[in-house]
């Protein structure tokens, strides 16, 4: 009797769990939707420089491939770690998420770098409608990326404390799938901005 309320409940518990990983996903539509809105902005705006400098004038290639390589390998790593996770190896789980977090910080970094240049050269957020734009669309996009390492870094100390459960699995699935919306959003980034803007 015991044994089947326990199995009753840990069959609710993990229809919960699924139903939050689906919340998530409706996040994550919302959150392309915002994405779609600044991705248009821009393409409205490009041209619109009045008296400031255009991408092709301001865009380094090397630092962005750089941030891209970064990235896209912090994303491998994310994806290891889900790997790890299918096996329950919460040592493994909580190595590759360091990993991920470092890369993740690299980006940033590199990120801020480059915004750092581009206002010591004249080029800022009020330059130019443009300018206004750009920084809006990759500066959104970092911020997320700064969130997901906040968000990371809460879940290996979650793991610390409760251990690999129904719980935190979720809780990894979701921040899998956040991180990999995000690469696929810079990939639209790297190409639509700076690949474009450089032509």
């Amino acid at each position: 009797m015991m044994s089947a309320i326990t199995s009753q409940h840990d069959h609710h518990v993990e229809e919960l769990e699924s139903l939050k990983v689906t919340g998530f996903w409706i996040f994550l539509v919302t959150d392309c939707l915002i994405f779609g809105t600044l991705f248009a902005t821009y393409a409205v705006l490009v041209n619109h420089i009045a008296n400031g400098p255009s991408g092709k004038e301001i865009f380094e290639l090397s630092g962005v491939t750089w941030e891209t390589f970064i990235l896209l390998t912090s994303s491998f790593t994310s994806g290891l770690a889900m790997l790890a996770m299918h096996k329950g190896n919460k040592k493994q789980i909580i190595n590759w998420l360091i990993v991920t977090i470092l890369l993740g910080m690299s980006f940033v970094g590199l990120e801020v770098r480059e915004f750092a240049q581009m206002v010591d050269e004249g080029a800022t957020i009020s330059t130019s409608a443009f300018l206004t734009a750009f920084f809006t669309l990759v500066g959104t996009h970092g911020l997320h990326v700064s969130l997901g390492i906040l968000w990371m870094i809460g879940l290996i100390i979650q793991l610390f404390q409760r251990g690999l459960n129904v719980k935190t699995k979720r809780k990894l699935t979701v921040i899998g799938l956040y991180w990999h919306f995000l690469d696929v959003v810079w990939i639209f980034i790297f190409t639509i901005v700076y690949l474009m803007g450089v032509m």
